[in-house]
């Protein structure tokens, strides 16, 4: 975060010098106290992710360290372009630009889908709308806490919560140093299992594949690496590959994350459009989990390809309901489903 500070006063400097009048201090105030928390109150909402207290406390140093450096790295090539076109086309590109890096941030830091990601984006200019209009006002309120006694004040009563801010972060670093610490042990599996993990929570797929391969030539009864490395070949679209790690998966343990084995089996006999097979294993699924609006949905799509579409209706009608009497937490997981299921009941 230091390094991301410096990097947007030093671009923020040299904006100042091809265009003066932007103030030194102002745009790294507002992406910290304006931009970054709308960024987490919409990502909050829009993808489910709890409350926007708890994703402040969790998520507001990993995103401003990112928006900032975005910021940084739009505002070099930007102050660049106004020395040889106009500056209304440079403000255009540069905006652009910050907008895909900021994508790729909300995606990486929230672990959201690419269109929950860009949605929060999109909706991104409303927390800098809400200071533009209300800039009058704030300005001096500003003034007000640029008293030293009201800034000691405030720092006395509200210090631990904002250092707190800080400390999701620090927390998350420090248990990525203690991974990558063990492993280097050449028998730990499980610590490669963990690393595998945390990439794949920041969708990076390519490196969290390594690890869980890595784990399982350590220990092929890490059971849990075998699952994920199923679901991440059946999200690539490599089906034979999933199929032979999720067939490992029943051969040790077919009750494994809540049976959840049985779920990816049957989507990737749906997938094959082997319809049959899909039911068959859905159907045990089901019976286990009846709630599961993922499994429904799979379940419908399997009845459909069958040629019942009552069948699949009912299922679908299920997957919707499962969905909306979910607690709050899973919501953040259920809901994709049950937008499919809906797309599915329009047709």
């Amino acid at each position: 975060m230091l390094f991301a500070t410096i990097a947007v006063l030093g671009a923020t400097a040299l904006l100042n010098f091809t265009a003066p009048g932007i103030g030194f201090f102002m745009p790294l105030f507002i992406l910290a106290a304006f931009y970054v928390p709308g960024v987490l109150i919409l990502g909050a909402l829009i993808g489910r992710l709890g409350g926007a207290g708890m994703v402040l406390r969790r998520d507001y140093s990993a995103m401003l360290t990112c928006a900032a450096m975005a910021m940084a790295a739009t505002g070099i090539p930007f102050a660049a372009l106004l020395w040889v076109v106009p500056p209304a086309f440079a403000l255009s590109a540069a905006t652009l630009y910050f907008a895909v890096l900021m994508f790729f941030a909300v995606r990486t830091v929230f672990g959201v889908e690419s269109g929950v990601a860009a949605a929060v984006v999109s909706l991104s200019w409303i927390p800098l709308a809400v200071v533009a209009a209300l800039w009058g006002p704030l300005s001096m309120v500003l003034r007000l806490l640029a008293s030293p006694f009201l800034l000691l004040y405030l720092w006395y009563y509200l210090g631990g919560e904002i250092s707190g801010l800080g400390d999701a972060l620090r927390r998350r670093q420090n248990f990525r140093r203690m991974l990558d610490a063990a492993a280097v042990n050449p028998h730990d599996g499980e610590a490669q299992y963990q690393l595998g993990l945390v990439y794949q929570q920041r969708r990076q797929y390519s490196e969290a594949s390594e690890r869980f391969r890595k784990a399982v030539a350590i220990d092929p009864s890490l059971t849990d690496a075998h699952f994920q490395l199923g679901r991440i070949a059946r999200e690539q679209g490599r089906l034979r590959e999933a199929l032979g790690h999720f067939q490992t998966v029943v051969d040790q343990d077919e009750r494994h994350n809540l049976s959840e084995v049985l779920r990816e089996l049957g989507a990737i006999y749906v997938a094959a459009r082997q319809f049959s097979d899909a039911r068959d294993e859905l159907g045990r699924y089901i019976e286990r989990r009846p709630y599961d609006p993922e499994g429904l949905y799979w379940y419908g799509q399997a009845m459909e390809g069958l040629g019942d579409r009552q069948a699949a209706r009912d299922l679908y009608l299920r997957a919707v309901e499962a969905d909306r009497t979910a607690p709050r937490y899973r919501r953040r997981f259920t809901a994709r489903w049950s937008r499919l299921a809906q797309r599915a009941l329009g047709k």
